[in-house]
């Protein structure tokens, strides 16, 4: 029975993490595809407005992180899965650009808890734990192509507003169903063992003290260089891709549910590139699949300048398959690093950095997108892959295992 209630738990982590993207990501699809038209504003103009929900997915995950450490899990992904649907539903009333702010703001302050908090419960050590990690972030990816496909299809069909309360109702539907499975869980407070996990076959077991410290030391911070410079590629390629195929498509998508099924199929595919990654991290460790993956995005961002239509299609795909491929990397030294009793807060403070940056990035796109186009903004995302890729040739070929045994027990799929 236990075992089945964690695989329980599992789909409804899996779950959490595909709303977490899409609440991100469905102004990033009303603003390209009809609110720059509805509200008389240009699109550049109109997309800085989602700065404050960014600073927010940011600033709150520490925080988010810390209180599951003390209280409980699995009571914040209550607050998860049930606050951000109403922020959402909330955000739909929204008349001017500020009030849509405001709303994407408090969709942000729920939306920073799923990182930290979903993924110290599924990265608890052990043989498997990279593959899981990776099926997590399907489920991620997953809604950031159906943020594109799903708003794209309410616009057509019920309006953009639908495209904020229906996805907003399910979530609180998902809400009153974990509670009614784990709410016995809610009033217990995390346990935390403090025997070591298993260590991964030579795996820097052999250190001296100092030697580990001082690799821990320069892991950590490839680990949070890497955080920041993969952040400005994956906001960067997820935000403005349905305007790049609003642009670029002309002559294949001419509608708002073509361009959104075609940016659906982009992310769907390439997301399936973390069940690969996920299972190579578990064979090789990071370094020699990290340097592949940077290697990837290098290549095609350098190559998706000037084109259009199918060949645009293709070489998107390709740069986002090295751009969803890469985000278990970070996560997976994490958890491997990390003590369990720790792990929640450590998450939350490599999201305040990913999250920080991606409120960056978002004036990055309407600056760039305004003074020269996205062509520049590739170039920008080449140069990003290449500092990736010159920070992983510093990481050692085993990393140092200190985290804390697993809270559950065993393989956690479905």
């Amino acid at each position: 029975m236990t075992g089945m209630k964690d695989r329980r738990h599992f789909l409804f982590l899996n779950i959490g993490h595909f709303l977490d993207h899409l609440f991100t990501l469905i102004f990033a699809t009303v603003v390209a595809l009809v609110l720059a038209r509805e509200w008389g504003m240009e699109y550049a103009r109109l997309i800085p407005y989602a700065t404050p929900g960014l600073i927010a997915f940011g600033v709150f995950s520490l925080p988010a992180g810390w209180l599951a450490d003390r209280w409980s899990r699995e009571g914040m992904m209550a607050i998860f899965f049930i606050g951000i649907g109403l922020a959402s539903v909330l955000t739909s009333a929204a008349q001017t650009p500020v009030q849509m702010a405001l709303g994407l703001f408090v969709v942000g302050m729920f939306a920073a808890i799923y990182h930290p908090v979903g993924l110290a419960m599924i990265a608890r050590g052990g043989d498997s734990m990279g593959m899981d990690i990776a099926v997590n972030g399907v489920w991620g990816n997953m809604g950031v192509g159906c943020a594109a496909l799903l708003t794209g299809v309410l616009i057509d069909v019920a309006g953009w507003r639908a495209a904020f309360w229906v996805p907003g109702g399910f979530s609180v539907l998902v809400g009153v169903a974990y509670l009614f499975t784990f709410g016995d869980r809610i009033r217990m407070k995390n346990a935390a063992s403090a025997s070591l996990a298993p260590t991964v076959a030579g795996s820097a077991g052999s250190l001296s003290s100092a030697e580990r410290h001082a690799m821990l030391i320069r892991v950590s911070a490839i680990i949070f260089f890497t955080t920041a410079v993969s952040s400005i590629i994956f906001q960067g390629t997820t935000f403005s891709l349905p305007k790049v195929f609003e642009e670029r498509l002309q002559g294949i998508a001419g509608s708002a549910t073509l361009v959104g099924w075609m940016a659906f199929m982009v992310f769907a595919v390439a997301s399936m590139a973390q069940i690969v990654v996920g299972r190579q991290l578990d064979r090789h460790g990071p370094r020699s699949v990290f340097a592949v993956v940077a290697t990837i995005q290098l290549v095609f961002f350098s190559l998706m300048p000037g084109l259009t239509d199918w060949a645009a299609v293709f070489v998107a795909l390709a740069f986002m398959l090295g751009a969803f491929g890469q985000i278990p990397i970070n996560d997976y030294m994490i958890g491997r690093m990390a003590k369990s009793e720790l792990r929640a807060m450590i998450y939350g403070t490599r999201y305040i950095i990913s999250f920080g940056v991606w409120a960056t990035v978002v004036p990055l796109i309407a600056w760039v997108h305004h003074n020269w186009g996205f062509d520049v903004l590739f170039y920008i995302l080449a140069w990003s892959a290449a500092a990736i890729l010159l920070a992983v040739f510093l990481l050692p070929k085993r990393l140092p295992d200190t985290s804390a045994a697993p809270v559950y027990q065993g393989r956690v799929s479905f």
